[in-house]
């Protein structure tokens, strides 16, 4: 089984690209259930600032096709200019870092681990997640604990909506008089109430499609839940709206928020809009009295409170290779033979180059037959060297002294210290081994 990593994030798309494939629970279920046919396995991963599909599959080829022309139908034609594809131990390496929240607009956010967790969860309950990537997403998990345990690099992190509520107050110099509406009460809302309220926001309303959960969150930050049909009567005393809902097309547009400007006698108005596809449409900023603001101008916000951070994310990155290292090399002695073939692989790898540079430093004056003989005399030192060594593995097997031998080889031969390179195929971009 190989591994598989396609999609796009905040690093490689637009938010105008990444909405377009903001996909609902159902939608992401028949998804996965169309690509993981037996014996392939895939999850899902999609929250506002990334959408990445993780496969395990014997045929990766045939696999990353369907995968592609998927996301493209499900995305439109320009989705697909946006895409990565990480395959081999790359597609771990990057797994494995976007767990440990290295990879998130907020380096060191906690919420990304949760996301993740949630994406297998339903990638199981689907029948999409088996024994390869449970195995996968296990030491991924623990490779993120590790993360948090050994390194600073978790605290004080500005979240998405913490660096919401910052930016607020900056606008305000402080929330302690404002009134603020919170549209939506899923876990982004949960998280900006609890800021809103450390920020010392007093005033605050919650309303959402559901008005149970807008009654539990106010009840739980010292807030009143109002219905949504209320929402723009709510607008019109807001000075703070914060817009976290699952909603497909915009709540806010031009049209209805400039409705209540008279009533409001044009008092600034701070929106900002954690949702993807967003809640607001672009055109509100457009506004003279409105600041609105969305999860890609929230990033700008953030990335100037990175750098305090960078230390501990690269220590963060050496736990992350020592862990997928790690899971390499295990599941090199879970299988056994196929350290063989890696080790086989990588011979003939660079016996080929060997041989390609033998023959363009000869020139074209070789006939065909001493080309072949160059050729396999490539291959028979490759056959030479490993015969011993493929003889003994294959002789003892997978039990306890066939895995001491293969994880020696493994290790030996450093089968799992170079991950491989992120790949790119047609009207597909790499982001530097990145999402």
């Amino acid at each position: 089984m190989e591994f598989l990593c396609i999609g796009l994030s905040h690093r490689s798309a637009p938010l105008s690209v990444r909405e377009r494939l903001a996909l609902t629970e159902t939608q992401q279920v028949e998804l996965l259930q169309r690509l993981a046919q037996s014996p392939n396995e895939a999850f899902l991963v999609s929250t506002c600032n990334r959408v990445e599909l993780y496969l395990a599959a014997p045929d990766m080829n045939r696999v990353r096709e369907s995968a592609l022309a998927e996301l493209q139908r499900l995305g439109g034609p320009e989705t697909v200019e946006h895409l990565y594809v990480h395959q081999g131990e790359a597609a771990l390496v990057h797994l494995f870092r976007v767990a440990a929240s290295l990879d998130s607009m907020v380096l060191g956010e906690a919420q990304i681990l949760g996301q993740v967790k949630d994406a297998f969860e339903r990638g199981q309950g689907a029948g999409a997640v088996r024994g390869e990537l449970t195995r996968v997403c296990a030491s991924a998990f623990g490779c993120a604990k590790r993360v948090r345990t050994e390194t600073a690099i978790g605290r004080a992190a500005t979240s998405m909506a913490s660096a919401a509520v910052s930016l607020a107050s900056k606008v305000f110099d402080g929330l302690g008089d404002k009134t603020v509406l919170l549209v939506g009460a899923g876990e982004m809302a949960e998280l900006a109430a609890r800021h809103l309220k450390q920020a010392g926001a007093t005033r605050l309303f919650v309303a959402n499609r559901t008005l149970a959960r807008a009654e539990a969150l106010a009840a739980e930050v010292g807030g009143t839940a109002r219905p949504f049909e209320e929402l723009f009567s709510l607008l019109t005393a807001a000075d703070v709206v914060v817009c976290s809902t699952a909603s497909p097309l915009p709540i806010f547009t031009r049209e209805n928020v400039a409705a209540v400007a008279r009533a409001r006698k044009h008092r600034t108005l701070f929106m900002v809009d954690l949702a993807v596809p967003r809640d607001i449409a672009p055109e509100v900023g457009e506004l003279d009295w409105v600041h609105a603001y969305d999860v890609d101008d929230i990033q700008k916000f953030v990335a100037e409170n990175a750098a305090a951070r960078a230390e501990e994310a690269q220590k963060a990155g050496v736990l992350v290779a020592q862990e997928v290292a790690r899971f390499v090399r295990e599941r090199a002695v879970r299988n056994g033979v196929p350290v063989l073939a890696q080790l086989r692989q990588r011979a003939e790898s660079i016996a080929r180059t060997e041989v390609e540079r033998t023959l363009s430093s000869l020139g074209d004056g070789l006939t065909e037959k001493q080309r072949k003989s160059i050729e396999a005399m490539g291959r028979a030192i490759v056959n030479k060297l490993l015969h011993e060594p493929t003889a003994r593995l294959r002789a003892v097997g997978p039990e306890h002294e066939g895995n001491r031998l293969a994880g020696a080889a493994a290790e030996l031969f450093g089968l799992d210290e170079a991950p491989a390179r992120a790949e790119t195929g047609p009207n597909v971009v790499a982001n530097g081994g990145k999402g």
